[in-house]
């Protein structure tokens, strides 16, 4: 377990960050309060230490031969660093949220925005492209495959027909309101 220097947010994120490349839980549960909430916006709220740690348990199980890279870290005020991040690998573990391994490779980047209170994670915000993932492990079809265009065509032709539908419910109810 690494040492932690609680003075600094950048140099918390660092640590931190060092800790998730490694696949170190033990220094992540540390670095962490117990109601700490790990806020990935494409996926959903881990709320509390438990919670996180499965989903980087998880998470590394399915990614096997993850590499996670930080690119940048940048200080905010006393309580607050950003930080930017790459990571690559291969979805050929176990199942992660829901999804069995395709064996598909998984390139993303992504930035987290740390919050710190007494020399811990309190919360963390993970923006990355969910879109990005879905089409990389084969949830979605690949950006501009006739597969892509059909289902983008589908939805707009849906899309259509609601809008129509509810133009005419919107008439039906005028007239109706008018012959009252």
């Amino acid at each position: 377990m690494a040492t932690i220097d609680s003075n600094n947010p950048a140099t918390l994120m660092r640590q931190l960050l060092e800790a998730v490349a490694t696949k170190d839980l033990d220094t992540m549960g540390t670095m962490s309060h117990d109601d700490v909430v790990d806020d990935f916006v494409a996926l959903g709220k881990f709320e509390g230490k438990d919670a996180v740690a499965a989903f980087f348990s998880e998470l590394f199980t399915a990614v096997p031969d993850m590499q996670f890279t930080i690119n940048r870290i940048v200080g905010g005020d006393d309580r607050v660093a950003v930080g930017e991040w790459s990571i690559t690998g291969t979805f050929s573990g176990g199942p992660f949220q829901g999804l069995e391994p395709t064996g598909r490779q998984v390139e993303l980047r992504g930035v987290d925005v740390m919050e710190f209170d007494e020399g811990q994670l309190r919360r963390n915000t993970i923006y990355y492209d969910g879109l990005r993932f879905a089409r990389q492990v084969g949830m979605l079809p690949a950006e501009g495959s006739a597969a892509d265009r059909a289902m983008t065509s589908s939805f707009n032709t849906v899309t259509r027909a609601r809008k129509g539908l509810r133009q005419t419910i919107d008439r039906i109810k005028e007239r109706s309101a008018q012959d009252s």
